[in-house]
């Protein structure tokens, strides 16, 4: 079974893909970490960053796997390495080019065969597994998920305004929705789960809810 996970940044997917997940004894399949593995190795490998025919054969040449929590790449545990700012500049180009989106929905449709999957990102239900059994949009108001990347940057050491992490995130949502390719977008068939209000224990105990309806739907002649 898939469970789809997809919607804007801050809406806390990540963490409520990762938290599921765990709850089901499910893989999580990181699809952002994915990308950024990409991008590491590449760099890694002094191929140009704009060279998205070569990262494209790159990317189905690497390993990467998820292992207790941890990203590795053929065997290499990368998890603190491809959190970095350069790494977190040198994924946008990488994984906004149209060779390198193929190559990596067909590494994800792979990695997801015959096991149970909880996937997040921002086209996961519409483009990478329109056939997934579960499919959900997280979302939260702007002003609500601009205070938890707040939170987030403050707990970090970093003083930014709130004002200023909406502006940022605004831009971020502009151009995820305009991606030419793997552009943010709620699939048809998606189950809308707004967050304002809710913890994150409560988000997941929402999201275990609807796996389990769908599961005993399944299950019924």
């Amino acid at each position: 079974m898939i469970i789809t996970l997809d919607g804007p940044a801050g809406a806390g997917k990540s963490s409520a893909a990762r938290a599921l997940a765990t709850r089901l004894g499910w893989c999580y399949m990181d699809t952002g970490a994915m990308y950024r593995a990409v991008a590491l190795t590449a760099l890694e490998r002094g191929i140009p960053l704009d060279d998205s025919p070569r990262i494209a054969v790159l990317a189905e040449e690497v390993r990467i796997e998820f292992r207790d929590g941890r990203v590795n790449v053929d065997g290499r545990d990368v998890s603190v390495e491809i959190r970095t700012e350069a790494i977190t500049a040198a994924t946008r180009p990488v994984a906004d080019a149209p060779p390198v989106r193929e190559a990596m929905k067909r590494i994800q449709r792979r990695m997801a065969e015959g096991i149970d999957v909880v996937t997040e990102g921002r086209d996961q239900g519409s483009v990478v597994f329109p056939q997934a059994e579960l499919k959900v949009f997280l979302t939260a108001s702007p002003e609500e998920r601009a205070r938890r990347r707040h939170r987030e940057e403050l707990g970090r050491g970093h003083a930014p305004t709130l004002e200023s992490v909406l502006e940022s995130q605004s831009r971020r949502d502009d151009a995820d929705c305009a991606r030419p390719v793997g552009a943010m977008r709620q699939a048809d068939d998606a189950v809308l789960l707004e967050t304002d209000g809710l913890s994150a224990e409560e988000v997941v105990q929402r999201l275990a809810e609807l796996a389990e309806a769908c599961r005993r739907s399944r299950e019924q002649p």
